[in-house]
């Protein structure tokens, strides 16, 4: 069964059926075109989405160390592959279906065209065909009733008796010729006749069924291609499915590669600083360092000289300044004392011990606040700022590229003492001479490597023995803290703080007044005196000077001027 057989009538049918089937490979073209697109923009965010999550630089490669940072980077970088993969797709889908199925699409509408038109041209010679048959056929019938009307004629003549014979003899050749025109017209019909239905025979037997089996094989050679098309549409996934199955296998790899001991034991290899415990605090007996005295002012306290925002609370003082007319007026400003932060009846009942209270109360906790704001200082080029294991490990770690540098340097001067042989017995391959400066500082390289090398190995070999004595040092510090006498480590703790304690001016200044400092905290000053400020005026009208003779104290702001 073919189309021109069986379908040699349905030339309508056959030109929409050709068209839905050309409509229907545009429509899977522009379908797949689509998922294209899909497959594009996923791809793309699949790999801005692993950019965004991959480390990179000094600090996340060391987090790499542990298996679930790595199992997470493997994770990420799987995944930047499967996302290539998404792409190859794409691009094939692209260049294997839309690319060839447009073209395609191309030949099949040219051809579908010329066979259409092939066919519309036959119809029309057929048709032409047709209409001469229908005038010769109006002709041959026009000219056949004329002559049997002239032949009618001719014998209604014949028989007239009264006729003359010219009449007759005019009748009849009149009716013969007429006779002899419808024969030629009776000719010409049956020729025209036998021609259509030649030309009919062709069309429908042979023009047609040839142009609609054409039309047929176009349509089924469409089909075929289209059903490629379906098939690649699946096909190319599976080409990189194996790839895309083993970039899931490796992001199920990572996660079993995931050991939470293996992260512990490079946790503790990473930071283990190497030190000893802290050996036990011993007791220090302060009362064995202080004999009884008959009064306070027998006691050698230590001369102790801390801030005095530290120990004193400020006075308290309107913020308002001082008028201008009681400046130009001389009379000093009666100001209320300040409170006394040390009640004299604690200082006369136990002031050393007292004094010491309160200095690890105020002063010490504001040094260890101190201390901590201290920058780190800066890395030592043997690493000895390091603890002991990591110290040990940054040298080995730096030995061993040095190790290599070396190695490398060492097979440079091999190869170019090679070659310089052979230039020395080939002249014609080169100048010797001129490998001398390669030569000369590829020596140099390795004369620095190698005191480099020298230099970290013996800084790590005083690093093992530093941990062989430290167990030593700290038993003879302990046996020495043991047998020393506690009345000469009475203040000890204090000294180190004291140190760090050191105030410096901020400004001069110069009294207007005279002040006398009667108050706890406060200090006497005269007029036309140079003071060192030691604090400015917070807002309360208070400031805090030392005096040449070393005292030091509160004053008020409006005293002294700038």
């Amino acid at each position: 069964m073919d189309w021109g057989t069986d379908l040699w009538d349905q030339y309508d049918g056959i030109d929409k059926h050709t068209q839905s089937g050309l409509d229907l490979v545009d429509r899977y073209v522009k379908f797949v075109r689509e998922r294209t697109e899909i497959e594009q923009n996923y791809a793309k965010q699949l790999r801005n989405l692993s950019k965004k999550y991959l480390k990179r630089g000094s600090k996340e490669e060391q987090e790499c160390g542990f298996t679930n940072h790595q199992s997470f980077q493997d994770i990420v970088n799987e995944l930047n592959d499967y996302a290539g993969q998404r792409e190859l797709i794409a691009e094939n889908m692209m260049t294997g279906i839309c690319v060839e199925l447009t073209k395609y699409l191309q030949d099949l509408k040219q051809e579908r065209k010329t066979y259409l038109a092939d066919a519309k041209k036959a119809q029309q010679n057929l048709e032409i065909s047709f209409k001469q048959l229908e005038n010769t056929k109006r002709r041959f019938a026009k000219e056949w009733g004329e002559a049997e009307k002239a032949t009618q004629q001719a014998e209604k003549i014949e028989n007239d008796t009264n006729a003359m014979k010219a009449d007759v003899e005019k009748v009849k050749q009149h009716a013969h010729v007429k006779t002899h025109t419808a024969e030629e017209c009776r000719n010409d019909y049956a020729a025209q006749l036998q021609k259509y239905n030649k030309e009919q025979n062709t069309f429908y037997y042979t023009e047609i069924p040839q142009l609609f089996n054409k039309l047929q094989d176009m349509d089924e050679r469409r089909i075929r291609c289209l059903a490629e098309g379906y098939s690649q549409f699946a096909e190319v996934e599976k080409k990189v499915l194996p790839i895309i199955t083993k970039c899931l296998d490796g992001i199920s790899m990572a996660g079993r590669n995931t050991n939470g001991k293996q992260d512990s034991l490079r946790f503790i290899e990473q930071h283990k600083s190497g030190f000893e415990r802290p050996a036990e605090v011993d007791f220090e007996d302060y009362s064995q360092g202080i004999k009884p005295a008959s009064s306070d002012a027998n006691l050698n306290q230590p001369k102790i000289r801390t801030k005095l925002g530290a120990r004193y609370n400020r006075p308290a003082l309107p913020s308002c300044p001082l008028p201008i007319s009681l400046l130009s007026s001389h009379t000093p400003l009666s100001l209320p004392p300040p409170p006394n932060p040390f009640p004299l009846s604690k200082l006369g009942h136990a002031p050393l011990s007292f004094c010491l209270r309160e200095f690890n109360r105020s002063v010490k906790p504001r040094l260890a606040t101190f201390r901590a704001l201290h920058r780190p200082s800066p890395a030592a080029e043997d690493f000895s700022h390091l603890p002991p294991e990591q110290r040990k490990k940054r040298l080995q770690s730096k030995i061993d590229d040095i190790t290599k540098e070396l190695q490398k340097e060492l097979d440079q001067s091999e190869a170019l003492e090679k070659m310089r042989g052979v230039y020395e017995r080939n002249p014609q391959m080169g100048d010797p001479a001129s490998l001398e400066p390669q030569i000369t500082q590829t020596s140099q390289n390795v004369g620095r490597l190698r005191g480099q090398l020298t230099k970290y190995e013996s800084w790590l070999a005083e690093a093992f023995r530093g941990d062989d004595s430290t167990n030593t040092a700290v038993n003879n510090n302990q046996h020495c803290s043991m047998s020393a006498d506690p009345s000469q480590n009475i203040y000890s703790e204090f000294d180190e703080d004291f140190d760090e304690d050191v105030e410096t001016p901020i400004g001069k200044a110069t009294a207007l007044y005279t002040f006398q400092g009667s108050s706890q905290g406060t200090v006497s000053i005269t007029e036309g005196e140079q003071l060192s400020v030691m604090e400015n005026d917070k807002g309360d009208g208070w400031m805090r000077v030392l005096r040449a003779n070393g005292d030091e104290g509160y004053i008020p702001s409006s005293y002294v001027k700038f």
